[in-house]
Order: structure tokens, then C-alpha cells, then sequence
């Protein structure tokens, strides 16, 4: 009867679309079906007999195998993703679990593991992260998709556009994406940060200077208006230039000249200005501190863009967008975060917008050894700076002891107090439908306020 058991066994092997894999307890692999052989792009023939890492060549072979882990612990593993490389050189995605084999007396004898091709899966992932992504710019927000289409109907014209915004929400994205949709793509594009340079020397960068304009001034030097010629000119924090700059840039903008410092004659200036600010330009003009002419020059097109705190849907998507470039920098195969670590990352607030997600980000990519970011490679900052239930919780028995419906309840509960118990506001921020909302509420068993969002403003 053994012999039709077997026979059995290895048709069932070979008819299901898992990877499936046996080793013995020297890890040298003694199956080997045909589902694995598709994925891998190695025959049986070619498999059997070697050791396991010397087919498959995954991401976590060297030093975190889960096999390994199963046959030492005796915990299986259940569709964890790695990557594998197949037989041409291919990575490919897959999710593996992992067990223990016994013979018919209970004595080990060896492992076996599963593995499913996510190459699709990965593929439709990749698809949707390209929805969300405009020119470098990453957001599925629903006010950033609004602004992605105006920055599509503006790129053919030579219009001047005026960029506000907190620091660190990608006003320079936002100012490539504008050159890079325009008929000047091939020429430059020159940054040139207004707050960072004292007035006489922010005035010969911009416009450029004679030889002999100044005691070492040796020979001409072509200003930044020059360098941008037949490109675009990005005047980052145009709110911080003086008065006097402000008029020279004004004659820029109405008369396309300008003269270098020492210079007897106008020269032309081919370039589309884009400007950006941190700062209310309207409130600045009322105080007299920014020429009104200026600003409605400037201001013909203004895209405001939002902060990170009005946005947070995108956090996971930056957060998995910074993690595959830090990767790449310092060759690490970090595939994510945990959710208790998305959680403190949901909960803040960002006054430092998408700049301090990515330091945050670099750091952990630092100090994480794992595969996944967990609370503790945080920084120390973020965790201090996280008034939330949920920080109170992570200080008093630390990350293990966090479980999925504490997380859930508690972040639920910050999202709704944030949004003044508002269910609606609330379920928007979340990316979520409020009928859904409800219905978490209801199994978390969370208590609100009264005016709990069915309640309206009046």
C-alpha cells in the first residue's frame, strides 16, 4: 500500500499551483513539484540532491532562513513575502510558509515549504503605486490628484506659477514636474534658495556681474538668470528677498531684461519663473513688506500645497516609497513596516510635513536589522513627541505586548477626536467609507462623545 500512497501524494504535488520543496535534516532537498520548477525556472532533475539556498538564492537564505527557524523553534512559518531569484537572474516575489516532517513514528526527518508566485500581485501593486504617483510626486489624496491636474494644463504655457506651502511638503517636486511637462524640458532648470543668501549676494547671483562691478570681480560671471536661459528659473522662498531685489525681479518679469551688476546694457531673459513660499504673500503685501505689483505677477497661477497632517493617506504610501530608496542606497532588503510602527507613524503630525517622514524613515532604515521597522527603530523624538493612548501604551509594556485591536481602537479614536468626533470627516481621512467606520466602532465597542458626527454644523 505504500507504493500507491506515495503515488498518490506526488500527484497531488504536481497538480497544485503552489511551489512546494522537501529537504532532509542535512537541508538537502529530496522533492521537488512541478509548480516549483515554474517558478524557479529549475527542473526537478536539477534541484534534487542540492542544498536548498543553492536553488533558490532568497533574500533571507544567508541569515534569517525560515525553514531553519521552523526546524529549530517548531513554529511554522505562514506566508511570509521574500523575494527568491529564479534561473535567469529574475528576482521574483513569493510568499512562503514553512513546517516540520515527521515520519510515521513522530521522529523529524526533515522540512518542507510552500511557496506562491506574487509576481502578479506585485505587478498590480506596481500599477497602483503608478496611479498614485505624478512625476516623482507620490498621493492619492484627493487634493493632490486636483493639483496634478492643473499642473497638466498649465505645462504648455510660459505662465508664472507661485508655489505655497509648509516646509517640507515638495514645493521643488512640484516646480521639476512644472519644467518637466513644459516645451522647456530640455533646457535647465536652476534652484536658486532666496533665504539662504544675504541681499549683495543673492543680487549677483541672480543677475550675474561684470569684471571690475567689485574689487574681485576678475572676469564676467553669468547669474542664475542666464544659467536657467531657454529653462526654468526656481526662486525657492521668493517671501524673504529685500524690497530692492523685489523690483529688479519685477522688471524680469513685466519687461524680460534685466543687467548684470556693472553691466552698461539690458540683456534678455528667455526663462519661465516659478516661484515658492512658505510664507502668506497676501499678508505680507497688507504689512508693506512684499510689492503688490510683484505678487500679482507672480501670482497668476498659485498651487497651494497641503501638509502631510491633511494628507496622511499618503503616509503609507511614502513611507513604502522611502523605504525602497533607502534600500537601494544602502543596500538593505527592508519590505516594510509593522503595524504598530504605521501606527505611532499615523498618529503624528508631521510639522516637519514629507522632509521628516524620510529623515524618520532613514533613521529606522539605519538601525533596523530585520526585515520590517518596528517601534523601536524609531526615533527617540517621535516617541517622546506622541501624546497618543497609544505612546502612553508603548511606554508602559513596550511593542510585544501591542495587539492588532488595541492599535485599531486606539488610532480610530485619535482620528475621530481629531476630527471633532466628526464620523465623516473621520472615515475621509482614514480613505475608508463611513458605513465602514460604523461598523468598527461597533465591534471595537469604542466610546464617543455624543455629537459623535451624525450631528451637523450649523
Amino acid at each position: 500500500m505504500k507504493q500507491p500512497v506515495e503515488n498518490q501524494t506526488k500527484i497531488i504535488l504536481g497538480s497544485i499551483a503552489d511551489g512546494v520543496f522537501t529537504v532532509d535534516s542535512d537541508w538537502k532537498i529530496t522533492s521537488f513539484n512541478r509548480a516549483a520548477e515554474k517558478i524557479t525556472g529549475i527542473k526537478k532533475d536539477e534541484a534534487i540532491g542540492r542544498y536548498c539556498w543553492e536553488v533558490f538564492r532568497a533574500s533571507i537564505c544567508e541569515q534569517r532562513c525560515s525553514l531553519r527557524k521552523t526546524m529549530e523553534t517548531g513554529h511554522p512559518i505562514v506566508n511570509q513575502p521574500i523575494f527568491i531569484v529564479n534561473s535567469i537572474g529574475d528576482r521574483i516575489p513569493i510568499s512562503i510558509s514553512t513546517a516540520i516532517l515527521y515520519d510515521t513514528k513522530g521522529k523529524r526527518i526533515g522540512g518542507v515549504e510552500t511557496f506562491r508566485d506574487l509576481s502578479v500581485i506585485e505587478e498590480l501593486r506596481k500599477e497602483l503605486a503608478e496611479r498614485h504617483s505624478f512625476l516623482d510626486i507620490i498621493s492619492k489624496n484627493r487634493e493632490m490628484q486636483r493639483l496634478f491636474g492643473i499642473l497638466e494644463q498649465i505645462s504648455e504655457s510660459d505662465t508664472t506659477v507661485l508655489l505655497e506651502g509648509e516646509s517640507g511638503t515638495g514645493k521643488e517636486l512640484f516646480a521639476k514636474a512644472i519644467h518637466s511637462l513644459s516645451h522647456r524640458e530640455k533646457g535647465p532648470l536652476v534652484t536658486v534658495n532666496c533665504g539662504s543668501l544675504p541681499d549683495t549676494l543673492l543680487e549677483s547671483e541672480l543677475f550675474g556681474y561684470k569684471a571690475g562691478a567689485f574689487t574681485d570681480a576678475k572676469k564676467d560671471k553669468p547669474g542664475r538668470i542666464a544659467l536657467a536661459e531657454n529653462g526654468t528659473l526656481f526662486l525657492d522662498e521668493i517671501g524673504d528677498i529685500s524690497q530692492l531685489l523685489q523690483v529688479r525681479l519685477l522688471r524680469v518679469l513685466q519687461d524680460k531684461v534685466y543687467e548684470p551688476l556693472g553691466g552698461t546694457k539690458s540683456e534678455k531673459a528667455n526663462v519661465r519663473i516659478v516661484t515658492a513660499t512658505n510664507k502668506n504673500l497676501e499678508s505680507l503685501v497688507k504689512k508693506g513688506l512684499f510689492r503688490e505689483d510683484l505678487f500679482y505677477r507672480i501670482n497668476v497661477v498659485k498651487l497651494v500645497l497641503p501638509p502631510l497632517r491633511k494628507r496622511k493617506e499618503d503616509i503609507p504610501l511614502l513611507t513604502e516609497h522611502l523605504i525602497q530608496k533607502f534600500n537601494n542606497l544602502r543596500g538593505k532588503e527592508i519590505e516594510g513596516v509593522t503595524p504598530e510602527a504605521m501606527t505611532i507613524l499615523m498618529s503624528h503630525d508631521f510639522p516637519g510635513n514629507i522632509r521628516e517622514l524620510e529623515n524618520i524613515i532613514e533613521y529606522a532604515a539605519v538601525v533596523c536589522n530585520n526585515s520590517l521597522i518596528r517601534t523601536r527603530n524609531l526615533p527617540e523624538n517621535l516617541l517622546r513627541a506622541s501624546g497618543s493612548k497609544i505612546q502612553m501604551v508603548y511606554e508602559e509594556i513596550g511593542d510585544k505586548a501591542f495587539s492588532m485591536e488595541s492599535m485599531e481602537r486606539d488610532f480610530i479614536y485619535e482620528i475621530l477626536r481629531k476630527n471633532n468626533w466628526n464620523r465623516t470627516a473621520a472615515a475621509a481621512q482614514m480613505s475608508i467609507h463611513p458605513t465602514t467606520l460604523w461598523r468598527k466602532i461597533k465591534r471595537l465597542n469604542l466610546e464617543i462623545p455624543k455629537q459623535d458626527g451624525r450631528s451637523r454644523k450649523k
